[in-house]
């Protein structure tokens, strides 16, 4: 795989850091990553997500699922235990690291294993304060003062 060179991007952005990060490393992790275990990611609502990722043959005790600061850590180590004599071992034991990168304000709400699957369910809360608003829009004196300034400004006029 090429690698690209963001440095250009970095000179003439603000406040960008951690997306221009996320391109730069965006090529380790692909690298990185042997497609073991296969995984779907879901959008199962307005601000709802589903990852599934196929686990088969790992019981509860040999995952993790770790949440940091924008990242989501799955990793699975199987126990060692006494091989018997295959004939042919075609599901996968070995041990593995899966990260996801979350946008801001996603959060785990839950997981659970079933069937071979491990589903980690998310969803994004965006904060009060960064939800859009209605502004609402004064005319004439009220535009140039605020509201109460304007009438302690009557009540001044009135009074002289």
């Amino acid at each position: 795989m090429s690698t690209f060179d963001f440095s250009p991007l970095f000179r003439s952005t603000v406040g960008f850091d951690r997306l221009m990060n996320l391109l730069e490393s965006s090529g380790q992790w692909s690298e990185a990553s042997n497609g073991y275990p296969p995984y779907n990611i879901e959008k199962t609502g307005d601000d709802q997500y589903r990852i599934s990722i196929a686990v088969a043959g790992f019981a509860e005790d040999e995952l993790t699922i770790e949440a940091r600061q924008n990242a989501l850590l799955v990793e699975g180590r199987k126990k060692e235990t006494e091989a018997g004599a295959f004939l042919y071992r075609g599901i996968a034991g070995r041990s593995f690291k899966r990260q996801f990168q979350l946008a801001d304000h996603v959060r785990v709400t839950g997981a659970q294993l079933k069937n071979g699957l491990l589903v980690i369910d998310l969803v994004r809360e965006v904060p009060e304060a960064m939800k859009p608003r209605r502004i609402e829009i004064k005319a004439g004196e009220q535009a140039a003062v605020g509201s109460e300034s304007v009438q302690q400004l009557e009540e001044a006029r009135h009074a002289a």
